[in-house]
This record gives structure tokens, sequence and C-alpha cells, in this order.
């Protein structure tokens, strides 16, 4: 299947689940490792040659995004997830790459680079990255938009027909007039980065936010060893309640009075 077809999954119209992004930190912002009260605040379906587009602006507890979702002439479907900023960005390089495309001409095969690109761009929006290229095959020119996470994991892409460039512009613009540019999320100052030195490892506690949310990463470096994991804020609480919860037991384990008693009981259990 060539390129302009795009499609790499089967599925039944849009309505599908999108990538964890926990596991890479982005995929589908309204999924989160469980069920997340996701709302749907508009929606706009385009016809562009053989293929529909669906553009459904959506709101969650990290914010608003609008998921852009391909169906191809035989069904197959693919789909990306843009911030509202990064929609914004997205629909001002569809102007500038549709100026290109008109001048262009016809087209003509013997000019058309190896790689089929004629014109590259890209965005960048927290831990994703959106490459855009303009490219050319046998069934035409068409814009190929591809979201990748930047640690690593699936790719997931839709090709736009050229000639849809400036309808799929407009239909962006419309719904970016209504809900704004603005992502939503927490807007206040993140807490600064601490650092806790035990015997000869260190521990670092860095707070983040991206796109899914604010996160707390804690990261063990040992000479040349070095691994984390990452906490979602919403869980912080229960962290602190289980770490607690083991301190408290520990601290009585060792408030303990050591007596004959204990002594003759240690003795007895090791023989």
């Amino acid at each position: 299947m060539s390129d302009i077809g795009s499609g790499d999954e089967g599925g039944q119209k849009y309505h599908v689940q999108g990538m964890d992004g926990n596991g890479g930190d982005f995929g589908d912002p309204g999924q989160s490792g469980g069920q997340q009260t996701e709302q749907e605040l508009a929606t706009k379906m385009l016809q562009i040659q053989s293929k529909r587009f669906y553009l459904d602006v959506k709101q969650n507890r990290r914010g608003r995004f609008i998921k852009v979702a391909e169906i191809g002439a035989d069904g197959r479907r693919s789909q990306i997830f843009l911030a509202l900023s990064t929609a914004a960005e997205f629909r001002d390089h569809l102007s500038t790459f549709s100026d290109y495309y008109a001048s262009l001409g016809p087209p003509n095969p013997e000019s058309v680079p190896e790689d089929g690109k004629l014109k590259s761009e890209m965005m960048i929006k927290d831990n994703r990255r959106y490459y855009l290229d303009l490219k050319e095959n046998a069934r035409g020119r068409f814009l190929r938009v591809s979201q990748t996470i930047t640690r690593g994991g699936p790719r997931s892409q839709i090709a736009i027909p050229a000639q849809g460039m400036i309808e799929f512009r407009d239909a962006l613009t419309d719904l970016l007039e209504e809900f704004g540019t603005n992502d939503g999320g927490f807007k206040g100052e993140l807490p600064e980065g601490r650092h806790m030195k035990v015997d000869n490892k260190n521990f670092y506690f860095d707070i983040g936010q991206n796109n899914r949310g604010i996160y707390m990463r804690i990261s063990e470096v040992k000479s040349n060893f070095r691994t984390a994991i990452t906490v979602p804020e919403k869980c912080w609480s229960r962290f602190r309640d289980i770490l607690s919860d083991y301190c408290d037991k520990m601290k009585k384990s060792s408030d303990t009075p050591i007596t004959a008693e204990t002594n003759l009981q240690t003795s007895n259990s090791l023989k």
C-alpha cells in the first residue's frame, strides 16, 4: 500500500483506543492505563478524495486536544493527536505547504527526489515529534504527518491529499477559533528538583509536565548505572501513604525493647 493510502491498521470508523501514553508518555492524552473521563466538545468530518477525516476536539483533566482520524476507502484507519497549541502550529504549516504545492506546477517524474519528499518540516511538543513531509509518488502528491514519541514507541501517521490541505486548514481554523489554542491543564510553577545521597548512591527527584499531565521522575544513580521510575501526580498521595506506612512499621519494630524472652524466642527459632 502506498503512502497516500496511509492506514496501517484495520478498525471500525475511528472510535478506537489510542496508544497508552504512560508507557511512552504520549499516546492518546485521554487514556492513562485505565478509564479516564473524557468529553468530546466538537467534531468535523471532511471528505477529501476517497478519504474521510474526523477532527474531534476532546477534553480531559489534562486539558484539551484534537484527535485526527483518517479513514481510507478500504476502511483502514490511522490517527494522530494534537494539543491545541500544536494544532495551531500545524494550521500555519498547512498554509505554507499549500503555497509551496501551488507553485510546483504539474508533476514531473524526472524531477522528483529519490525519497519522494518535496518539502519537510518538524514540530515538537513535550515528548512528541511531528514530521511533516510533502511527498509525491505514482498516486499523486500528499502531505504525510507522522507522530513519534521521543523515548521510543509506535509511530502513527496520516496522509492528506495535497489538493485537500486548504480545506483541512480551514476546518482546523474553525475549531481553533471556537476553542482557542490554550491546551489547559496545570499552569502553575512546578516545584524544583531535589537530590539525596545515600552511601554510594544518588537519588534525584524531578518534577515535569507534558500533555499527559504532571509527573515525578525518581532516578537512582550509581557509578555508570542509572534507573528511574515515573510517578503520575494523581497518585502521589497514595505513594506517600504507602511509604509512610512502611516507615511507621519499621520504626515500631526498631523501637521494640529486646528482652530475655525475645532473645529466647529468637534463639529457639534459629535451632
